[in-house]
Order: C-alpha cells, then sequence, then structure tokens
C-alpha cells in the first residue's frame, strides 16, 4: 500500500505526537508517539535523511570503488560512489555529481537500477542505485572533509573484499551481487 491507502492497513501507526530531538547537517532524530493497532501507544525514534545515490561505475569490465575511513565504524570501508542528496536535488544529476566528485569519471550514460530503504526499522533514508558502463575522463573534485583514494578492481578482488570485511556496507555488496548476476545473464537487474 502507498500513499493515503497505508491509512487503512491493519498495521497502520498512526501518529500522536513528534518530538524533535537532534536537528543536524546530515541527519535529524525525533521521537513520535504512535497508536498502534491494538489501541495501545508506543515510542518510534526515527531518524530523518534526505536520501543517497551510489554509482555502480564499470570501467573495463572492472568496479571502480572507493576507500574511505567511516568513522561510525571506526574502520577503513570499500565502497562503490556513493553521496547524500542536496536539498530538492534530482537524484540523477547527484548520481552523475558523485560519480565524478569521488572517482574523477563521468557517466556517458547512466540508468537507475532501484532505489532501497537502508534501515527502515529506524531511518527514512532511501539510497537510489544508479549503473553506468560508459566512462569518459572527468575532474576529481573531493569535500574538504572527503580523503578517500579510487581504484577499478575485478570479481575477485571484490570477493576476497567482502571476506576480508573491507567491504561490508549494504550498497557496495548489493553491487557485487548483481555484478555476478551480470555477468551471469547479460544484464543488470535489481
Amino acid at each position: 500500500m502507498s500513499g493515503s491507502d497505508v491509512t487503512k492497513h491493519p498495521f497502520y501507526e498512526k501518529t500522536v505526537s513528534s518530538q524533535p530531538i537532534f536537528n543536524g547537517r546530515m541527519i535529524s532524530l525525533q521521537v513520535d508517539t504512535v497508536r498502534l493497532p491494538n489501541g495501545e501507544t508506543a515510542t518510534r525514534e526515527i531518524v530523518r535523511h534526505p536520501g543517497a545515490v551510489a554509482v555502480i561505475a564499470m570501467r573495463d569490465g572492472r568496479l571502480l570503488v572507493v576507500e574511505q575511513f567511516r568513522k561510525a565504524l571506526e574502520r577503513v570501508q570499500v565502497e562503490i560512489p556513493a553521496g547524500k542528496l542536496e536539498p530538492g536535488e534530482d537524484p540523477l544529476e547527484a548520481a552523475r555529481r558523485e560519480l565524478e566528485e569521488e572517482t574523477g569519471y563521468r557517466a556517458k550514460s547512466i540508468r537507475h537500477l532501484r532505489s532501497f530503504s537502508t534501515s527502515p526499522g529506524f531511518a527514512e533514508e532511501v539510497v537510489h542505485l544508479y549503473v553506468t558502463e560508459e566512462l569518459e575522463r572527468g575532474e576529481v573534485r573531493l569535500d574538504e572533509e572527503e580523503f578517500l583514494t579510487c581504484e577499478a578492481i575485478g570479481l575477485d578482488q571484490a570477493e576476497a573484499y567482502i571476506d576480508e570485511g573491507k567491504i561490508c556496507d549494504a550498497k557496495t555488496l548489493l553491487a557485487v551481487s548483481l555484478w555476478r548476476n551480470r555477468l551471469l545473464t547479460g544484464e543488470w537487474r535489481a
């Protein structure tokens, strides 16, 4: 069910009140009091996030990835290029922007594969996943607070990074899985 139809679903939780807790530059946090289907009330902690984009970028049969430190995990991660949407920004344009900023490559053509929720139990973030196999040289333009390196890896290296725990985020795991499927079927399907 979508839109107004969701209010008719037997599991629908009606918001009784909402209390803002924190408002940062990337996320905000609120605590909602909801009425449960059985008439009782409960609280829900909700992280508000503007959404993000991620790009499966293939260059000569290899996947472009970036390596960067992730403070929340306290370790270095290998991920596909990705970034947060700016207010009102079109996801396609954001995908093009993030790809060039982080890798120095521009997509000659780019296609939306799927949009997915990252943690629907407490966050509203949606990631829009794109794929490109046609790249041309652009210019790396990292944000002031961004430190990363880019490399092109083969499927064997991607799987080794997964085994080592260097790749553990959902978007990159999904990208590698879709890449495997692409090699088997000849199609990008999500």
